[in-house]
């Protein structure tokens, strides 16, 4: 299946899928989504690009070892929890606070940093995974 046309769409298909998976991650606070959907989705692009071009050419896109970004995810979820219990609520209670930046006022909250953490493990531990799968597979 590894056809010219497949290799030619293949980085335009995956970079269309990454950004359709940041904004299921950013939309499911009000909506449905968040981030084990949209860490799906993320995956999903990375093994269409690892079909066409090879499990060398993943890891040289994402840069870092796929079980550190589950790490730093698991690690970020975790400290979003505890957050709250060091405002004295409790544990994975949603905080959020608004900073101004450049005169817009940016609402953050621990919810999101928790929905990140998740998007984070999802993509990290399931990548991690498939490239595994697929360097057996072509030796």
């Amino acid at each position: 299946m590894n056809t010219l046309i497949f290799r030619t769409v293949a980085p335009f298909l995956t970079a269309l899928m990454l950004l359709f998976s940041i904004f299921i991650l950013l939309r499911g606070h009000n909506e449905p989504g968040g981030g084990f959907i949209g860490g799906l989705i993320a995956v999903s692009a990375l093994a269409i690009y690892g079909i066409a071009y090879g499990v060398a050419a993943v890891r040289r896109a994402i840069r870092f070892h796929p079980l550190s970004i589950a790490g730093f995810g698991l690690m970020l979820s975790t400290l979003s929890g505890l957050l709250s219990v060091f405002a004295g609520v409790p544990f994975m209670t949603g905080l959020w606070i608004a900073p101004r930046l450049f005169g817009v006022e940016v609402p953050l909250s621990t919810v999101m940093s928790f929905d990140i953490g998740v998007y984070l493990v999802v993509v990290g531990a399931i990548t991690s995974i498939a490239l595994a799968l697929e360097e057996k597979e072509s030796d």
